[in-house]
């Protein structure tokens, strides 16, 4: 039981690490094709990721597989329910590596305005779907005895599923706002403060209304728990934060910690569950419903060793990369290789 609920916390982990960091990846992306006037300042907020968006994905490769490993009921129900969408989710991460390869080949400019929006709309849609997968997985979908999808299209995309991809697409549009203000300078860095002047107060009263929202979802009392307070106390500290140019770093810390607490709030709703069934509560998914203790404890003891690995890693890449993105450094064009 133990092992179970560890498996469980550190897949709500590597969830929440993979929001924070490819979050301000997703809204940056996002943002390309309207904060961006001219190709110099598109560039400079494609450079703004690029070092770091490929490592970021890692994130949710590790995710699948720990979620494969340590409960396998889980996995093959979610991923079947959800084919469609995750298949989505899945051309989407591939459409945007091949933007970043591809945009810089020709230098007309619808070629390259195609691939900002192939970006954006790559961008929006994987936590939009993502965010539509974990409302589905707390409000509940079709089960049957088996642990077999039942439904159709139409259950899975429910108003309080889309709910919350929306809102997870928004705090990632603010953590890529936040991101942009301390990573680029001058005219683009104060575009990007007065987005997200307006966007991160919007973010603030999605998040409220979704708290409120997952209380007669969940049903057991209108008191949020404790991480949903916490990312509501976050959110509008960001918010105030934003304004004040002095605190580039703490509004982005707030960003960071509001996603945290956001992913955080939902799987502590589900929790003991992993899905809940719409047909029934004894078909739900829970934690028991995990592999052997074997596989659990090898599990483990490889996660000692990657994750710092993991970790150690992510960090220097991010300690190297630190430097903030001017017109200067984008303003040769590029090689036809791409560089």
């Amino acid at each position: 039981m133990a092992l179970q609920t560890i498996w469980f916390i550190l897949i709500t982990v590597m969830w929440t690490a993979f929001f924070v960091l490819e979050g301000f990846d997703f809204g940056v992306g996002m943002l390309v094709p309207f904060l961006g006037r001219d190709d110099t300042e598109r560039r400079m907020l494609r450079a703004t990721t690029g070092p770091f968006w490929d490592g970021n994905e890692v994130w949710l490769i590790l995710v699948g597989g720990a979620t494969f490993a340590a409960f396998p009921d889980w996995y093959a129900t979610m991923f079947s329910a959800y084919y469609l969408p995750l298949f989505v989710v899945l051309v989407a991460l591939i459409l945007r590596a091949v933007s970043f390869e591809f945009r810089d080949k020709i230098a007309a400019s619808r070629w390259r305005s195609t691939w900002d929006w192939l970006m954006a709309g790559s961008c929006l849609l994987v936590p939009l779907l993502v965010g539509v997968v974990f409302g589905g997985l707390l409000n509940g979908i079709p089960i049957d005895q088996q642990k077999e999808f039942t439904g159709t299209l139409g259950d899975l995309l429910q108003p309080y599923a889309l709910g919350t991809g929306l809102l997870l697409a928004t705090l990632c549009l603010v953590q890529g706002l936040v991101f942009l203000r301390i990573k680029t300078t001058d005219e683009l860095s104060d575009r990007a403060t007065g987005v997200a002047t307006i966007v991160t107060w919007v973010a603030v009263a999605m998040l409220t209304g979704h708290i409120i929202w997952t209380r007669f979802v969940v049903g057991s009392g209108i008191i949020p728990n404790l991480g949903a307070w916490m990312a509501l106390t976050f959110a509008v500290a960001t918010a105030w934060l934003v304004g004040h140019a002095a605190h580039r770093g703490w509004a982005f810390a707030g960003s960071t910690a509001t996603i945290v607490f956001t992913v955080v709030g939902f799987f502590g709703e589900l929790y003991p569950n992993l899905m809940v069934s719409a047909t029934s509560a004894a078909y739900d998914i829970t934690k028991a419903d995990s592999s052997g203790s074997y596989t659990l404890t090898l599990m483990s003891i490889i996660a000692l060793v990657m994750l710092p690995i993991t970790l150690i890693y992510t960090g220097w890449s991010y300690w190297v990369f630190r430097q903030r993105v001017t017109r200067h450094d984008v303003s040769a064009e590029p090689t036809r290789a791409g560089h």
